[in-house]
């Protein structure tokens, strides 16, 4: 009897040091794995189709899930991670140039301020007079903006890499997806016995609801609001749309994009524009989120906004760009898992989103 669980214990021992070296290996591309894993959970659905009408060829099933992968969202953002550092750097020259000629000047609508206007505007209009002063704010102000913007489109160039790494990942988990799918189905048999199946099922409802939610809206919120930047004539369309996509993740994103673009529109004295992107934004962008969001993760759960921030911000800090997406997606599954062996009532996450 002691011998026996002598080796039950090796064999333990065994299995968690192998897991553990497992992950250590993995860990370079671990981010890429699970964003891979995502993606491929909730579009399995799709693929499933898609290898039917293509009469059962796995390999051009999953070729044409990767490409198609590829072509909605890691050629655009190359493209703009491509431009953004060249774009940031001949900004700061321009803006650099009109310091040195003394070309800026305050805008009109400074000195209408009550109580403080005049003393800023005249404040600012020597600031411009003043040459030394304008080359010394200029070292302390542009430049850490410049390296701020700067390490932003390395970041993005980084999860362009770990997007294409994950696509190239997918690849083989469509393919292989239903092998995969047997040993994890057995794994979890001999691990939790008979709740696996209600646990399998509970995780890949979430991380479609999720992954349909923070993808789905996303996509949609940039797309019009490229419509709406392009018709008011703002400029860096691309760049403002990558920025609506990425900050859609956080429920107050999107507004400070748009309505920082409303505002240049202002100050530009196209004020009719201006209100136009203020009624585009808040009815049609903000309106995407409102609509679209509840719809796609209907059949998912919902996380509480404090949960969605902390999990953005962590998914950040420990996998890169894609974790924005996982990590919101790993809170999720917990939550669900947590609510489903606690019994905690779905409605309960409902309202406390909002959905």
């Amino acid at each position: 009897m002691e011998q026996r669980q002598g080796r039950n214990y090796t064999r333990i021992a065994i299995v968690v040091l192998l897991t553990l070296g497992c992950l250590y290996v993995l860990k370079p591309f671990l981010a890429a794995i699970l964003f891979a894993a995502c993606v491929v959970i909730s579009s399995w659905p799709l693929y499933l189709r898609l290898q039917d009408a293509m009469r059962g060829h796995r390999t051009l099933a999953a070729l044409t899930m990767t490409l198609s992968l590829t072509l909605l969202i890691i050629i655009p953002l190359s493209m703009v991670a491509y431009n953004l550092v060249d774009d940031v750097a001949k900004g700061f020259t321009e803006l650099r140039h009109a310091i040195e000629q003394r070309e800026l000047l305050p805008p009109p609508w400074v000195r209408d301020i009550p109580l403080v206007g005049e003393s800023i505007d005249l404040y600012l209009r020597r600031l411009v007079a003043s040459r030394e002063e304008m080359v010394a704010l200029a070292q302390r102000m542009l430049e850490p903006a410049r390296r701020y913007l700067i390490a932003g489109g390395l970041m993005l160039g980084t999860g362009v890499v770990q997007l294409s790494l994950a696509a190239f990942v997918s690849f083989f988990f469509y393919r292989d997806g239903k092998a995969l799918l047997d040993v994890v189905t057995v794994t979890m048999h001999r691990v939790m016995g008979e709740g696996a199946e209600s646990v399998s099922q509970t995780v890949s409802q979430t991380v479609r609801g999720v992954m349909y939610g923070l993808l789905g809206t996303a996509l949609a919120q940039a797309l019009v609001a490229a419509i709406g930047f392009a018709i008011a004539g703002v400029p860096a369309v691309p760049l403002l749309s990558v920025m609506i996509f990425i900050s859609s993740l956080i429920p107050v994103g999107p507004p400070i994009i748009w309505g920082g673009a409303a505002f240049w529109l202002f100050l530009q004295h196209e004020t009719g524009w201006a209100i136009f992107m203020v009624i585009w934004g808040t009815f049609l962008i903000s309106g995407v989120d409102n609509i679209v969001r509840p719809m796609l993760i209907s059949r998912g759960s919902s996380l509480p906004f404090l949960l969605t921030l902390l999990g953005v911000l962590g998914g950040v800090i420990a996998f890169g760009f894609v974790g924005m997406f996982i990590g919101p997606t790993l809170l999720a599954v917990g939550y669900s898992l947590m609510t489903e062996w606690t019994g905690t009532p779905d409605r309960v996450i409902r309202q406390d989103t909002g959905a």
